[in-house]
């Protein structure tokens, strides 16, 4: 079967790879039928993802069919069409006992710490499967997983109705958030300094747009919120510029929830989060939130609305990479086509 694996950076080559087979009682045989490019899959390109390990086969963002099932799948039957889960964890460590699984002593992500789904063929265990309306098109189903991250990025800040959310940075996640905010009835404000990026987020129902590079954010802030801030802040961004700004323009009582991965340090001081004790949450991958996120594509409450912006076959995802990264302001969301 041909799959699409990283050797090291910038080294992108198509193998010949053997079909994987079903073993186990809770294996499920899935051809892969759409793919998408993350962020993360192109910091595997360069080099950069301090998580992966290489060679590595990319793609987490996966949706295929089922095409034959293990002795002891109850959930799923062939024909189903289903979007990934990539992540796998004990069950036993503090943070599984916790309720935590996405922050597993022994985190396993598909596409980063094992082979993912940029191949033609894969098998997962039952659990990571999740069945979706088979009459929606491949090109809405294929965005659960990073719909998910958007899920939890609000869950973990207490998005609720009436709330105000900042979100920094219009980017593919960004606007994941966006649109989980606004079902939750929050007020959202979205940063970026890419006017067509903000220009698409207001189109999606973002409240208000600031463009960083011509307003000054926290005034802006200020100025719609009659002083008070924003009561949620969500870094889409995540630099130590973006955490920084974050408890500048909380509000009191507020909540900073933190996607990045970024290690330089943020000059921070206590007393904003004393005074104002505000509430700091790390956000990373999601915990329980495809079910949700399943039930709102059946319902139609999620639609891709042009995020995806970019379609490539398999025999060309060296052009896709190669794409992405000569003109990222172009691209939303670039997919893998495996027809």
């Amino acid at each position: 079967m041909k799959a699409l694996q990283v050797l090291g950076p910038y080294e992108l080559v198509m193998q010949d790879m053997e079909k994987p087979q079903v073993k186990e009682g809770t294996d499920v045989l899935v051809k892969v039928k759409r793919v998408g490019i993350c962020g993360s899959d192109m910091h595997i390109y360069h080099g950069t993802n301090p998580l992966a390990t290489l060679p590595r086969v990319v793609g987490h963002e996966v949706t295929g069919e089922v095409v034959e099932i293990g002795s002891e799948v109850t959930n799923l039957k062939v024909g189903d069409h289903v979007v990934v889960e990539p992540i796998s964890y004990c069950g036993k460590c503090y943070a599984c006992r916790k309720g935590q699984p996405n922050v597993c002593e022994q985190l396993s992500v598909f596409g980063v710490h094992e082979d993912g789904g940029m191949r033609e063929w894969i098998v997962l265990p039952e659990k990571q499967l999740h069945a979706v309306d088979s009459a929606l098109p491949w090109e809405e189903v294929v965005l659960a997983e990073p719909y998910t991250i958007g899920a939890q990025a609000v869950w973990r800040g207490g998005v609720e109705k009436g709330d105000t959310v900042l979100i920094q940075g219009a980017g593919p996640i960004g606007i994941c958030i966006l649109k989980l905010a606004k079902i939750q009835g929050a007020k959202v404000f979205i940063t970026d300094l890419s006017e067509e990026r903000l220009a698409y987020a207001k189109q999606l129902g973002a409240d208000e747009i600031i463009q960083v590079g011509s307003e000054d954010v926290k005034e802006r802030v200020m100025e719609i919120t009659d002083g008070e801030g924003a009561n949620i802040v969500i870094d889409a961004v995540c630099l130590p510029s973006t955490f920084e700004l974050s408890f500048e323009v909380v509000s009191a009582a507020g909540n900073i929830v933190v996607l990045g991965f970024d290690e330089r340090p943020a000059a921070i001081s206590q007393l904003p989060i004393t005074k104002k004790q505000i509430t700091v949450t790390g956000s990373r991958l999601q915990t329980y939130q495809f079910p949700k996120i399943v039930q709102l594509l059946n319902e139609g409450k999620l639609r891709h609305d042009g995020l995806i912006t970019h379609t490539f076959t398999v025999d060309q995802v060296q052009e896709a990479f190669d794409f992405i990264e000569k003109h990222p302001d172009q691209v939303r969301k670039a997919i893998i086509t495996f027809d």
